[in-house]
């Protein structure tokens, strides 16, 4: 009984660990010299081949008709997720680093909440203090996102930073951003939080008509294979050679990502229906101590006081977010069949053919919902 009550913690544990070491080998490709957009072609065809037999196998029977609309709308949800999000997420990584990536990204599920409030799938009622969390939780998370992009801060020396180079034999300083980069880069993971956002949006919308949630997603890797493909072609179209694949870690970060993409959809899935959207949300900042710690090894990257403070910041206003909506998902209607445990959020019932209104689908960390999408 408590090994079963510990399996989902160790689910979605064993998750942070595989996105915290492909943050890691994504860099270390980018640094390389691998271009971004090369990256999320080659790894959108691979979680494209990984995902789409277990489609066709598992769905065969329960997949609805594939209309032109639904086709066209598909269209639209790939280019904002994978393509858009993905180019931005890894061109703003290149610029920086993989632990300032890993915390400014967990400003997501603010940004979320904005644009849904935005368009009006969000409620808020200011005198309710579940709102009032949300909204506080949105300003700390924005507010801790621009003081590690705008405020340095000291060195926190670490011992094993002081070492000439890292594991894989670079230097400190061919590791350290520049400030101008820093902020080229901020922008960029902005924008792509921005791009997931609307991801969401729309894909909570399409699964109210397209209810095959595994035959969606190998339709969105497909169509976005195509359409960052065709990005890529056009972005490298001076340097042809960037598409050059050898046996070293430009192939692994290619690989990694899309088997790590199919495996995450099937867990992240699992925890959700077990313990809910929520209970995956709060692991989020694990994935990012992780990341800190593999990159002062890997890369010797430098600890600085005012971006570990603005780490913290981020992950105070997201628990803060986090705790309003699941304040929310407890006040679904009574009619709703779901499984309520003392320490549980309460989430329908498997299999029960009953999906959450689009303001409880919304809150889906990054790290999850990717594996829905790469």
């Amino acid at each position: 009984m408590k090994l079963e009550k510990a399996r989902p913690f160790m689910a979605i544990v064993f998750i942070q660990f595989l996105y915290a070491l492909m943050s890691i080998v994504a860099k270390i490709a980018l640094n390389q010299g691998m271009s971004p957009h090369v990256l999320v072609a080659y790894r959108m065809a691979v979680a494209a081949a990984l995902i789409t037999p277990f489609a066709l196998v598992l769905e065969r029977n329960s997949r609805p008709r594939l209309t032109f609309k639904i086709l066209l709308q598909i269209s639209i949800l790939s280019l904002f997720e994978p393509v858009v999000e993905q180019n931005l997420y890894y061109s703003g990584m290149k610029l920086t680093t993989a632990t300032f990536t890993s915390a400014l990204c967990n400003a997501l599920p603010a940004m979320t909440f904005i644009m849904a409030w935005i368009f009006k799938l969000e409620k808020v009622n200011i005198k309710r203090r579940h709102s009032q969390a949300k909204l506080v939780g949105t300003m700390v998370a924005i507010g801790g996102a621009m003081l590690m992009t705008f405020y340095k801060g000291n060195v926190i020396g670490l011992p094993w930073t002081s070492n000439p180079r890292g594991i894989i034999g670079q230097s400190h300083a061919m590791n350290t951003p520049k400030q101008d980069d820093i902020g080229k880069g901020s922008i960029m993971l902005v924008a792509s939080c921005f791009s997931w956002s609307c991801y969401i949006i729309l894909q909570a919308n399409i699964l109210n008509s397209y209810h095959a949630e595994l035959s969606l997603t190998a339709l969105m890797c497909i169509m976005g294979m195509l359409e960052a493909t065709v990005m890529a072609l056009i972005w490298e179209r001076k340097n042809m050679s960037v598409w050059k694949i050898h046996p070293d870690m430009k192939l692994l970060a290619s690989i990694y990502g899309g088997l790590v993409s199919g495996l995450a959809y099937y867990v992240i899935g699992w925890a959700s229906k077990k313990r809910g959207p929520v209970f995956v949300s709060a692991f989020n900042p694990l994935g990012m101590v992780i990341v800190a710690i593999l990159s002062s090894f890997v890369f010797l990257e430098k600890l600085y006081l005012g971006r570990v403070v603005g780490a913290v910041v981020i992950v105070f206003g997201i628990y803060l977010v986090l705790w309003g909506k699941s304040k929310d998902i407890e006040q679904l209607p009574p009619n709703a069949e779901t499984v309520v445990k003392a320490d549980e959020q309460m989430v329908p019932r498997p299999g029960n053919n009953q999906i959450l209104p689009n303001r409880y689908q919304l809150m889906i960390p990054k790290a999850a919902t990717q594996s829905q999408s790469v």
